[in-house]
């Protein structure tokens, strides 16, 4: 069964930084594009960042010029660096690969950025 585990998130000040991780072990994660998402209190499930099999990435409008995603197709993991951090950017985070019509998600992280 394949499972995505979440990590890194936590409690930060507004303007700090956390990576956020994505590890896939079950996977053959080379063949997957991957994806990070985020829920915010009362509101939908958003796209956030995404990365192609071949790395070419997506970025929402509200994170451009301060988030990155990257992956290590051989650790079999997906990263969310995240910068210059925001109120606004408190959410839970979750992390999903799609291939095709086959779609896998995290449990999610939560990530909190305090005023």
């Amino acid at each position: 069964q394949v499972q995505l585990v979440e990590s890194g998130g936590g409690l930060v000040q507004a303007g700090g930084s956390l990576r956020l991780s994505c590890a896939a072990p079950g996977l053959t994660f080379g063949h997957y594009a991957m994806a990070w998402y985020r829920q915010a209190p009362g509101k939908e499930r958003d796209l956030v960042a995404s990365i192609s099999r071949d790395g070419s990435t997506k970025y929402a409008d509200a994170v451009k010029g301060r988030f990155t995603i990257s992956r290590d197709n051989a650790k079999r993991v997906v990263y969310l660096q995240m910068n210059s951090l925001k109120p606004e950017d408190t959410a839970i985070y979750y992390c999903k690969a799609e291939l095709w019509n086959t779609q896998y998600w995290g449990q999610g992280t939560l990530v909190t950025v305090s005023s």
